[in-house]
């Protein structure tokens, strides 16, 4: 889904964040710059509405990544939204108006960063406890809102005029914990937040780290590594032990606090709530403590404004005098020298802290608002409350009624200087309740964050680009994941389907076999009940044949009786009783027949069924081993499948472990390629930084040859002073010694006397001139001597500094190569042991299904044998059952099955011989 165009609030989620559509402009008045930042400005400003005052933080979302921009805004205005508790900056909406949101807050007096640069000065350790309390309370609220900060530092802890520690900034927050963005401000980011795009998230733990360092920042007046640069430090800050506080008078609680709160692992850091209850925090005041400090800090800032004003006075009033005076001519005023002239030593603008650029270092990364004409904006808004200082036309002024300084145009001039003292015209001219701004942030303060913000630009698209580039890494490792893990699945859904249409194929083949075997089991059925009917059949015939046969053969016996009978009955014999007789024999030979025919049809009858059962047991026979030559298929065909199976088994391990090692290697070739662009742009950035210092060093070196003449000149003009004297006292001398020598001598030889003393009073003063001009001479060379050394001494240092710096970011950078070698090693290692360990899960798989498929293979082969000889003891039980021996069935049906065989081997060596005979016939043809 694309993302909405900037500044469009059709999006309900975004209309729902209440954003305002009147002019901002009509609504506030009295806008006043009082900070400055990557993001834009910050200004005071009265509602005209409710009186109420308020800070106004203005963010462009226009120009370059104006989605992006307007994205964090949204973020930051959902953020402020959900957020209410005594010790987080309070929210009051959010105006639109040409390209810029008007986010408008609580005003704030300043930060805990402003009090140390103030007072140029570390806090008492009391100070920093009542501090660290109230802004840890804040936190614990974000943390159990499910909330990190994610830039917890000096700058973005501020105080209200009764003393309240507010908690702001959001702009870098997070709404989820975990996280694992790569924000917040370097010197201040935890171990976790730097390693999280790589190793992993991050959660509220992130802010504790980010508390420690600001408590060392609070108790140095800088972070640690504060004077190198950021990637620099973000090495250290990630490869290196945890800072701790340095000398000082600390106590052991603090230090035992800061080291807490410093916890390299985050398992062992304690959480914001577990930390508010450390001793160090205990007793401290909501109160008395910071009110006092932010007393003392507004007094400071009073005194400081007040001596910026007298010197800018002084400045100027003396410029008036030197070019009147160079009109005028030269005065008493050229030999004297005024210390009162001379800058105090407190002066912020000449403090080394104010004149280091490298304060812009704190801007933070995350802050996406460079805003091209919020910056022009902020410059005019500023340059107009600062107008006495920077325009030309009130020098001018200055020029011109520098002998005319009332305190009425004084205090005109100091509240166009700094805010802090309005004058009275403007007051009158504001309404009741406009003349309470207050702040503790000097104007040298507001003027010299806007510089080094100017100086901060190079830095933040420096980090800018750099976060990117990670960023970019990072989505282009998850693309490339996310592109291999949907590869990987498709390979395995591509194996899988071939390896089930295999298993279908082979089931298919299966089951036609087992069909095959089925119809050929009952075809041999049928064919056994065909031959079976046709044996019948036979026998029967032949039976009958024989049946006949006896039945002709007793008729021919019963007549051959017959007449034998009769032959032998004697002619004697009465008729009734010879026919007695003769019906007799007669029934005795048909009794015999009869029995002879009952005898006849009971052999046929054991005959037939002997026969039967004969042909029966050899079918049964056949039938079995017919079912063994079936098994012996089925178990040979499911043994090649199984071979089958396992080969397409090995084949995919093969195409699936080389997809992984390519993909490994490809992953790795891409994180490789990353970190050689991630050291390269480290490397040049810190090229960039080392040039930028060595240039930085070369422009004070020049300020400082540029500045020589005036001290020089003060020193000059102290010799041409003493000259001045010495002349003085010559021509007095001689003077003296003209009038004593002129009272002493004739007249005549006064000339060559007064010749004589002239020629000795030049010959003295040309010596003096010579001595005054070596004098000068030897306090410039000195001078210009002991500048050029330290110079280069300072050079020196800065340059070992700078090398070092660099040859640290180099040992880093390889470190981390090696690392990262080792990891792809380990990688390597983890994918060959997950590929010998699948290897050889399927080796065993695949010996399993072997002696599963020769288990069954046994099973079936001895169920089959049991259950033949079952069906054959079943069979010749029922034979001996019907009075048949089971022996001699048994041995009849394996003689008819050997000269069956017999038959058909003898048929088939005819058939050979036959074949063979044609063969030699036609050879020999």
């Amino acid at each position: 889904m694309p993302q909405p165009k900037a500044g469009s609030l059709k999006d309900p989620d975004i209309a729902g964040l209440f954003f305002f559509n009147d002019d901002p402009e009509k609504i506030f008045v009295d806008l006043r710059e009082i900070g400055h930042g990557s993001f834009g400005a910050v200004y005071f400003a009265r509602n005209i509405v409710n009186k109420e005052i308020v800070a106004i933080k203005k963010m462009s979302y226009n120009g370059k990544q104006a989605n992006e921009k307007w994205q964090d805004i949204i973020k930051e205005v959902k953020f402020l939204r959900q957020l209410k508790h005594r010790h987080v900056i309070d929210y009051k909406g959010c105006y639109l108006r040409e390209h810029t949101a008007w986010l408008v807050m609580e005003y704030c007096l300043g930060s805990a960063s402003d009090i140390v640069e103030v007072h140029k000065k570390p806090l008492k350790e009391i100070e920093i406890a009542a501090i660290c309390h109230d802004a840890l309370e804040g936190l614990a609220y974000l943390h159990t809102q499910g909330k990190i900060h994610r830039d917890i530092k000096a700058g973005n802890i501020l105080l209200t005029e009764n003393g309240t520690v507010k908690l702001a900034d959001f702009g870098s927050a997070s709404l989820i914990s975990p996280a694992n963005s790569f924000v917040g401000t370097p010197y201040w980011m935890a171990p976790e937040v730097i390693l999280a795009m790589d190793e992993g998230q991050y959660d509220g733990k992130s802010d504790v780290w980010s508390m420690g360092i600001t408590c060392i920042e609070l108790a140095e007046r800088k972070p640690p590594l504060f004077n190198m640069n950021a990637m620099s430090a973000l090495y250290h800050i990630a490869q290196n032990d945890p800072p701790t506080l340095a000398g000082g008078e600390w106590s052991d609680s603090f230090r035992h606090f800061v080291d807490s709160c410093l916890a390299k692992l985050p398992c062992d850091r304690p959480s914001s709530s577990d930390i508010l209850k450390h001793h160090f925090l205990e007793g401290t005041g909501p109160s008395s403590v910071i009110i006092d400090l932010i007393q003392r800090t507004k007094d400071a800032v009073r005194e400081l404004d007040n001596l910026q004003y007298r010197r800018m006075k002084k400045i100027l009033m003396v410029d008036v005098i030197e070019g009147e005076n160079s009109s005028n001519g030269p005065t008493s005023d050229d030999f004297t020298t005024d210390d009162s002239s001379q800058v105090s030593p407190c002066d912020p603008s000449l403090d080394d802290d104010n004149i280091d650029s490298s304060t812009s270092k704190s801007s933070s990364m995350t802050s996406q608002h460079s805003m091209p004409s919020s910056n022009l904006s902020s410059k005019s808004s500023s340059q107009s409350s600062l107008q006495g200082i920077s325009t030309d036309d009130s020098a001018s002024t200055f020029h011109r009624e520098h002998s005319d300084w009332s305190l009425p145009q004084r205090s005109s001039y100091y509240s166009n200087v700094h805010p802090n003292k309005p004058s009275n015209s403007s007051i009158n001219r504001m309404e009741a309740g406009a003349n309470n701004f207050a702040t503790i942030r000097t104007t040298h303060l507001v003027t010299k964050q806007m510089k080094d913000h100017e100086h901060a630009n190079d830095m933040k698209e420096q980090f800018t680009g750099y976060k990117r580039m990670r960023k970019t890494h990072q989505k282009q490792l998850q693309q490339n994941e996310t592109k291999f893990q949907t590869e990987m699945e498709e390979h395995k859904q591509r194996l899988d389907k071939e390896y089930d249409n295999l298993r279908q194929k082979f089931l298919v083949e299966m089951e036609k076999i087992r069909k095959m075997q089925s119809s050929d089991q009952e075809k041999m059925t049928r064919n056994n009940l065909g031959l079976e009917k046709k044996l019948i059949k036979q026998i029967s015939t032949s039976h009958d044949t024989e049946k006949k046969t006896f039945s002709t053969m007793q008729k021919k016996e019963y007549k051959v009786n017959k007449e034998q009978m009769k032959k032998e009955i004697d002619g004697s014999t009465p008729k009734k009783e010879r026919d007695d007789m003769v019906r007799t024999h007669k029934d005795r030979l048909l009794q015999r027949q009869k029995e002879a025919e009952g005898g006849l049809e009971k052999r046929h009858k054991d005959s037939m069924e002997f026969e039967i059962r004969k042909f029966r047991r050899r079918k049964l026979v056949q039938y079995h081993q017919k079912e063994e030559e079936h098994l012996a298929e089925e178990l040979s065909k499911r043994q090649a499948q199984l071979e089958m199976e396992h080969a397409m088994l090995l084949r995919h391990h093969s195409g699936t472990q080389d997809l992984e090692y390519r993909q490994l290697q490809t992953l790795q070739k891409l994180r490789d390629d990353h970190l050689k662009k991630q050291h390269l742009t480290e490397h040049d950035n810190q090229r960039e930084y080392n040039a930028l210092e060595e240039q930085n060093l070369r422009k004070k070196h020049l300020l400082e040859h540029k500045q020589q003449p005036r001290s020089l000149k003060q020193k000059e003009v102290l010799i041409r002073k003493q000259f001045h004297e010495a002349v003085q006292t010559q021509r007095r001398q001689y003077k003296a010694l003209k009038e004593h020598i002129l009272q002493n001598t004739p007249k005549n030889e006064q000339k060559a006397v007064v010749k004589k003393l002239k020629e000795e009073q030049v010959r003295k003063l040309n010596i003096l001139g010579e001595q005054y001009e070596a004098s000068i001479a030897e306090m410039l060379q000195q001078q210009n001597m002991r500048l050029d050394d330290s110079q280069e001494m300072e050079a020196q240092q800065l340059k070992q500094r700078l090398q070092q710096e660099l040859e640290l970011l180099m040992a880093y950078q390889s470190k981390i190569k090696m690392q990262t070698e080792a990891q792809h090693q380990r990688e390597r290692r983890q994918l060959e042991e997950r590929v010998s360990l699948r290897r050889a899960l399927l080796e065993q798989k695949m010996d399993d299904e072997r002696s599963k498929l020769i288990a069954e293979r046994k099973d079936k082969i001895h169920s089959s044998k049991t259950r033949q000889e079952r069906d054959l003891e079943d069979f010749d039980h029922e034979t001996s059952d019907m009075g048949m021996s089971p022996v001699e069935v048994a041995q009849a049906s394996l003689d008819a099955t050997y000269n069956d065989d017999v038959s058909s081997l003898r048929g088939s060596m005819i058939s050979l011989t036959a074949s063979s005979s044609s063969f030699s016939f036609s050879s020999q043809t």
